[in-house]
């Protein structure tokens, strides 16, 4: 015990008062220094007697004193050593999340589009892609997926959804795109088998073999011309956990339902339920994720997998479950075993901030749709095509963050039609210099030979003297660049050239370009003047499948084959 005090065991604690090794205090009447009595045969001086008396209460303080001082310094001490310890042990238990967590690259190397200019509160909005896996690649996978012929080969994306948070975040879309959909499929670097695959026309489900979850990620990019941030996947295992963890879902069939295996169709998900609400966990939510013949098709299933979601979301802002700090440790822990994500989202920090993100949303600003279509000309029974005019204004509300109902949050009128309410006027086109960039070789298409020159031409005609063409890379969709550092004059020049050539408002852009750049896209690859667009195709949640966060009532129609 040689060293008790230094590890904060003080002894005399628990001694009486005396310091150890002191001798006792003398008796009253003892002799004094000299060892002899007084006269008086014994007693003290009342004076004595009353200095002696303070001397042992001023003592008495200073023991009192010594003691209170070595109690605090050792409660002190006590509470350092838990105070460490608990942050000792939530710093270990942070890192231990941490590392449940499986990354991967964000891209595979195709990735090519612009992310959105901030608004004028320096607010950007965030778009996330979600990936459903049919890996058969482990013991779990295979008994939940079935298939077992299937293990060891390349994964398929057979769920694939684009989650858009507004840069204000007071609305929310999801867009699903069927995993049958035919579309060109950009080069990917496949860094697990160290090779490059080349660019191709496929199935969109295919793109995860061919270079993992980025090259999912730089085939949304190239098809929608919209910058995704992040992507996050998950497998059967990852689903089945996921939803035990957050409670599972409330659903609803209108008929009783049996997805089982036919003639015609030798899969099925194996769900069984009756007709009505029924709340589905574990294993029976991962059925009804994957149910697609009784639901009639790939599109009921993406419409089932958003009253999926819907509901786990109403469900967890009902629990309170975002302030919960034992559910979200819980559903932290299932989280981080259960996805792989994109390295930039790979911390625990930045996955409970995205959840924070939708933590405040209103139910009935979330919005989840599949993407219009059309049958794939070259197999219409089993495969689709985007409706290139209906998809693509789909795709410009996401680009440009506008609501898809159509609600404005109360945002100010576009930059449009402030040069007409008081902004700054353009200057004359004569003056201003305008580099035109031709953009034109995406989705797998050669760039159109020449259209920097004829779009420089049509400028000049009208009146822009000093346009002349420049080099840049492919563009999806057309558009009108200016420095971010000339603010609302450069934007009103920008608004000029957009006017000249018919581009709409949306097309003009904030971005690090050093002069006006205009862009020209996959999107007009003929013409002076920038194609009209589709009205029919100016209301996204118009003839598709769409779901409201807030309805609660929304319920399946069951094919009739799969009634019981």
């Amino acid at each position: 015990m040689g060293h008790a005090d230094e590890l904060g065991w003080d002894e005399s604690l628990y001694e009486d008062d005396a310091p150890r090794g002191s001798n006792p205090p003398e008796k009253s009447g003892s002799s004094g220094p000299a060892g002899g009595s007084g006269a008086s045969g014994g007693s003290d001086a009342p004076g004595d007697a009353a200095a002696s008396g303070s001397g042992h209460r001023r003592g008495g303080r200073r023991k009192r004193g010594k003691r209170k001082h070595r109690i605090l310094r050792w409660t002190a001490i006590t509470l350092a050593v838990l105070i460490l310890g608990t942050a000792t042990a939530g710093y270990l238990y942070y890192q231990h999340l941490n590392n449940n967590i499986r990354k991967g690259d964000r891209s595979a190397g195709g990735s090519d589009a612009k992310k959105t200019a901030p608004n004028a509160d320096g607010q950007t909005p965030l778009n996330i892609l979600l990936i459903g896996s049919d890996s058969r690649n482990s013991d779990e996978n295979v008994k939940l997926g079935g298939a077992k012929k299937d293990r060891g080969g390349d994964p398929h994306a057979d769920v694939q959804m684009l989650l858009h948070v507004s840069a204000d975040r007071k609305n929310a879309s999801v867009v699903s795109i069927p995993r049958d959909t035919r579309v060109d499929v950009p080069e990917c670097k496949d860094s697990v088998k160290n090779k490059v695959n080349p660019p191709t026309n496929a199935i969109i489900n295919e793109a995860l073999g061919r270079g993992g979850a980025g090259c999912v990620l730089d085939t949304w990019e190239k098809l929608t011309g919209i910058y995704i941030d992040h992507w996050m996947m998950v497998d059967f295992a990852g689903v089945v956990a996921i939803s035990d963890a957050v409670g599972g879902a409330d659903v609803c069939v209108k008929q009783n339902i049996d997805d089982h295996p036919t003639k015609l169709q030798p899969g099925g998900s194996h769900l069984h339920l009756t007709a009505g609400n029924h709340n589905v966990k574990g294993e029976q939510a991962l059925q009804w994720l994957r149910t697609r013949h009784a639901f009639g098709s790939d599109i009921g299933r993406s419409q089932a997998q958003h009253m999926y979601m819907n509901s786990v979301i109403r469900n967890l802002k009902d629990q309170n479950a975002f302030t919960d700090t034992g559910r979200l440790m819980d559903i932290a822990e299932t989280a981080t075993k259960s996805l792989q994500v994109s390295s930039e989202l790979g911390t625990v920090k930045k996955l409970f901030d995205l959840g924070m993100e939708l933590k405040n949303i209103p139910m009935d600003r979330i919005n989840m749709l599949t993407m219009p279509r059309l049958p794939d000309p070259k197999d219409p029974e089993a495969h689709v095509v985007p409706d290139k005019a209906k998809a693509d204004a789909l795709w410009a509300l996401l680009r440009d963050d506008k609501p898809l109902d159509g609600k404005d949050d109360g945002k100010p009128a576009p930059a449009s039609s402030a040069t007409s309410s008081g902004g700054p006027t353009a200057a004359a086109p004569d003056s201003l210099a305008v580099t035109v960039v031709n953009g034109t070789g995406t989705g797998g298409r050669v760039a159109a030979k020449g259209r920097a020159t004829e779009v420089v031409t049509a400028l000049k005609a009208k009146g822009f003297k000093k346009a002349d063409t420049g080099s840049g890379g492919p563009a999806s969709t057309s558009e009108v660049d200016y420095p971010k550092a000339a603010g609302a004059q450069g934007r009103a020049d920008a608004e000029s050239v957009a006017t000249a050539l018919g581009l709409p408002a949306s097309a003009v852009k904030a971005s690090d370009v050093k002069g006006l750049t205009l862009v020209v896209g996959g999107d007009w690859r003929t013409g002076d003047s920038y194609p009209k667009q589709d009205p029919k195709a100016s209301d996204p949640l118009k003839d598709t499948e769409s779901v409201n966060g807030a309805d609660k009532g929304a319920c399946m129609d069951v094919y009739a084959p799969y009634r019981f």
